[in-house]
């Protein structure tokens, strides 16, 4: 369960000092332009330009990788999935094995595949880099979102890395009682799916807890807020709002120079 653990970049790192709503802003951006564009070269630039963020985020690559392994194996089945379960095979044949596929289906499963990638790394790259609680400050002072909101989301963040120790302390009880899977998948998979209830159950009982303590506390009472944490957007701020811009036009502009751009509607 090591997806749970947050990752810890580098405080000094230019991606780690920009303002929260600032990167997120930026995410969505990219995400926007990826999600209108029906294309695997948009995709492809874009990709491009988020592994060069990465060397500013303060994150090694081993550490990204660990955590977003999942996210390229969902990327390719959905490329191999949309290319080999098409309704029509369309361009020049392909053989594959015993398989024969169409070009244009094989382009455009990649395109897809690609754009998920772009969409779900960009929002990785965006909250990896920020810390929990100037995101909550963030959100209240520049997006002026519900105090209620805000914190109820940074005490739900801070309660994630829980949930890995969470899945040890089952496993181990699971083990102590002699539940074991062997060497039988269909049994692993049960037993996963049974811990992943129990984990479930608990968070919803240490969910509710927390909630009636806040409430208990008074959180919420008041219609104001004292902040203790000014979050200010700087230059720096709006460099990395126009960079995110700057790769989204660039991409595009690319791919309509090529004759491969394509409005997802269109």
């Amino acid at each position: 369960m090591r997806l749970f653990t947050p990752l810890r970049p580098n405080p000094e790192a230019p991606l780690a000092r920009a303002n929260p709503s600032v990167k997120l802003g930026s995410a969505a951006l990219v995400m926007v332009a990826l999600f209108a564009s029906a294309d695997g070269v948009t995709a492809s630039i874009v990709l491009a330009g988020l592994a060069g963020a990465t060397l500013l985020s303060g994150l090694s690559a081993r550490a990204l990788l660990g955590r977003t392994w999942p996210l390229l194996l969902a990327a390719l089945s959905v490329a191999l999935l949309n290319t080999l379960l098409a309704p029509e095979q369309t361009g020049t044949p392909l053989r594959i094995g015993p398989l024969v596929v169409g070009s244009d289906n094989v382009t455009a499963g990649i395109g897809l595949g690609l754009r998920l990638l772009g969409i779900a790394y960009s929002g990785v790259l965006a909250l990896a880099t920020t810390d929990a609680t100037e995101l909550a400050d963030s959100l209240v002072q520049q997006l002026r979102l519900s105090p209620r909101f805000s914190v109820g989301a940074l005490a739900g963040a801070r309660l994630l890395p829980m949930l890995a120790d969470e899945w040890q302390i089952l496993s181990l009880a699971r083990r102590a009682r002699g539940v074991e899977a062997g060497r039988s998948p269909t049994a692993a998979v049960r037993i996963a799916f049974g811990q992943l209830l129990g984990l479930l159950v608990a968070a919803v009982r240490r969910g509710t807890r927390l909630a009636t303590a806040m409430e208990a506390r008074g959180f919420g009472a008041l219609p104001c807020r004292t902040i203790a944490r000014p979050q200010r957007v700087e230059r720096s701020d709006w460099l990395l709002l126009a960079a995110a811009a700057a790769l989204v036009g660039v991409a595009i502009a690319v791919s309509v120079a090529l004759g491969t751009w394509r409005f997802i509607f269109g």
